[in-house]
């Protein structure tokens, strides 16, 4: 079925590299019901909620695609979902947010379905997509110092250093390090086993504890929070919210394909330098996303931490197979990820070196042609200071075809680009941000 003798690999190897796979992305079960629980979503509806939109994602890319490539939540989307709801000032509820994010999925799908996802990709320029993949990392990493402490408020600057003597700063800094030293031992699933000896020292210094349970069934509290297309569009009209509705689409889009490209290079499955199954490979994410939001959580992408896997060896579907039966058995520990997810420390040093895996793409920005340079600078430090993916999105997509403008380039700028630039000044100017 996943053709394994024509790729060189075997059902050892596949499976071990499923596992390598789901040990460096499996933090995001944890962080994610952290991030979101702070708009309000319920832990549980959100845990199982990400290990369902995981599971669909990474079924169809395993089943159908037969690609190495794990798909689920987000990062950076899930903390730009619930900056939304909380800039909102009661305004907005979860609820009205996950429609937003229910009816960019189905454009997802749509897109994916057409041509059109090819042009609109081929539209960007890759300057402004390798900026928006390294503003999206320093916004992680910003939101991992400052849920530990590390960062705190500051009257005088904004933000300032927190006090490193206290214990839950001493144990990220302990976690932090730990961590560091297994990725620099190239150990796999260095940022699982590093979030484990950070647990481990929590224990005993009496910053975590477990209840009664560590396993239990799996629930849903809310149910299914969006599932009817016309009420879900009704909503993003009536609190206009298309702007984010475009963020979503944009950021999911450009993060999830440029990934997915990555990979298949790095496992040596691209044929002259195209993608077979390409179609398939980007319903599973599109599909995912509309499903996670159905239940409660914010778009998904394909994973980066796949290349660990594709390092270990992983060539063919059975490697993300192996990885969506192992977030299926962790949907059985919820109580267990509760009581972790309840340490910002043990989180938080996970957000900051995924955070520094991200902002590598910086040097791929071509920083000799100015009006290449600049706008990609707008998007990586507007991100993290604006605490705001779309305004960092938007601030480049707007400068990008002025400087061509001044530059005399206008005719470099592909059409669609301009039509960003109004549709994101417009955002600016009058919708809500």
């Amino acid at each position: 079925m996943f053709h394994l003798k024509e790729h060189g690999t075997d059902i050892r190897t596949e499976i071990t590299a499923g596992m390598t796979t789901f040990l460096t992305m499996a933090y995001i079960v944890i962080v994610n019901p952290v991030i979101l629980g702070a708009a309000g979503v319920p832990f549980d509806q959100v845990f199982l909620a990400t290990i369902i939109a995981a599971v669909i994602g990474t079924l169809w890319m395993a089943l159908l695609a037969n690609y190495p490539i794990a798909i689920a939540p987000g990062m950076g989307l899930n903390a730009y979902f619930t900056s939304m709801v909380l800039a909102s000032d009661g305004a907005i509820d979860y609820t009205t947010a996950f429609a937003a994010v229910f009816v960019s999925g189905l454009l997802f799908v749509a897109l994916s379905l057409t041509s059109m996802r090819k042009i609109l990709i081929e539209a960007i320029p890759e300057n402004l997509k390798h900026a928006i993949t390294a503003g999206i990392g320093l916004f992680i990493a910003f939101i991992g110092m400052r849920l530990s402490g590390l960062i705190v408020a500051n009257e005088a600057n904004l933000v300032g250093l927190g006090d490193l003597t206290s214990p839950p700063v001493a144990l990220t800094l302990a976690g932090l390090t730990i961590t560091l030293i297994f990725m620099s031992l190239n150990l796999h699933g260095g940022i699982f086993f590093g979030m484990i000896a950070t647990g481990i020292i929590a224990y005993f210094t009496g910053q975590l504890e477990f209840g009664d349970r560590l396993m239990q069934l799996p629930s849903l509290p809310e149910g299914i929070i969006v599932w009817n297309p016309i009420e879900a569009v009704m909503l993003v009209a009536q609190f206009g919210l298309y702007g984010v509705v475009f963020s979503f689409l944009l950021v999911t889009l450009f993060d999830t394909t440029g990934t997915m490209i990555g990979v298949a290079k790095q496992a040596g499955l691209m044929k002259d330098n195209k993608m077979p199954r390409v179609r398939q490979a980007l319903l599973a994410d599109s599909v995912a996303a509309s499903a996670g939001a159905m239940v409660g959580t914010s778009p998904t992408s394909a994973y980066v931490e796949s290349s660990a896997g594709v390092a270990a060896g992983g060539r063919t579907g059975l490697t993300t197979l192996t990885v969506a039966i192992l977030f299926i058995a962790a949907a059985f520990f919820g109580p267990l990820v509760g009581s972790l997810s309840g340490v910002a420390a043990i989180t938080a040093p996970a957000l900051i070196i995924v955070g520094s895996l991200m902002i590598s793409a910086v040097k791929q920005i071509e920083w000799e042609k100015f009006d290449e340079a600049f706008p990609a600078f707008l998007i990586v430090l507007a991100m993290p200071l604006t605490s705001s993916i779309a305004t960092g999105i938007a601030l480049g997509f707007i400068s990008y075809p002025l400087m061509k403008i001044f530059k005399g380039k206008w005719k470099t700028v592909h059409p669609i680009l301009y039509i960003f630039a109004v549709l994101f000044t417009i955002q600016i100017l009058i919708a809500p941000h």
